[in-house]
């Protein structure tokens, strides 16, 4: 199994680091599939609660692997077919885990690091960050969800700013537009990460996923069946163990103990 990308467990939090520092953390075939298979025994794992998505080194993700574009020579197309859907499939995965997901940006994000690190509900980036579309720049278009996943924080005007002149943003910049949620210091990240989703893994986790949701598929429903969805996950809500243990401990003003799905 390839250690591109590590999976591991500290109590009810999954850490999904990308660990390849020498090569910028680029999205190969390798990768791709290292994701798949983290992301989908995380997903398997019914004691996770939430989930940190990290890197090892000085870069979060540089996006693809550039050398094996130029390797590729007339067979680009080919490469990109090959590599482009085991990536997808553990985005898709990992945006759609009914518990919540927080990313930890280290560094420079670009390509398609853009769509991996924005699939996660609660965006951290260090003061390093810089975020650079650079699809364009080389001839190609975005992939890895990035085109969907920017538009919907920044706006379309914004994102197309963003990948047709291919300008970077500086952490600041994109907690400006709501790329990021929130910006720290580099040698504090770690630590906020880490507090952000050990508090989220302590919460009531099956409220958290219904709520996930409600708010992705919220843009595409007519306001009445949004109602009808909010009535039918709270009176669901209602119904679990977490919901009594939650009313019950803001009655007596203290913190509550939930168990989580």
């Amino acid at each position: 199994m390839s250690d591109s990308v590590l999976l591991e467990r500290e109590g009810a939090v999954a850490l999904l680091t990308l660990n390849r520092p020498e090569r910028a953390n680029v999205l190969d075939l390798e990768t791709g599939r290292a994701l798949v298979d983290c992301i989908e025994r995380l997903a398997a794992d019914v004691g996770v609660r939430a989930v940190l998505l990290r890197a090892r080194g000085r870069q979060f993700c540089a996006g693809g692997d550039i050398a094996d574009f130029v390797d590729a020579g007339g067979d680009l197309s080919g490469l990109l077919d090959r590599a482009i859907p085991p990536l997808h499939r553990a985005i898709h995965t990992l945006a759609t885990l009914p518990v919540p997901v927080v990313s930890a940006l280290n560094g420079p994000v670009g390509g398609g690091g853009i769509g991996l690190a924005l699939c996660a509900d609660i965006v951290l980036a260090a003061e390093s960050m810089k975020l650079r579309g650079g699809y364009t720049a080389i001839g190609l278009t975005p992939d890895a969800g990035s085109s969907w996943l920017l538009a919907r924080r920044v706006g379309a005007a914004r994102a197309k700013e963003i990948f047709l002149t291919n300008q970077p943003l500086t952490a600041r910049e994109c907690l400006a537009i709501g790329a990021v949620s929130q910006v720290h210091p580099d040698a504090e990240l770690e630590a906020r990460a880490r507090e952000l989703v050990e508090a989220l893994a302590a919460g009531a986790t099956a409220a958290l996923a219904r709520t996930k949701a409600l708010l992705d598929g919220a843009a595409g429903r007519p306001l009445e069946a949004q109602l009808e969805i909010e009535h039918r996950g709270m009176v669901a809500s209602g119904a679990t163990a977490d919901a009594e243990e939650g009313v019950k401990a803001f009655s007596a003003k203290r913190n509550p103990l939930f168990i989580g799905r």
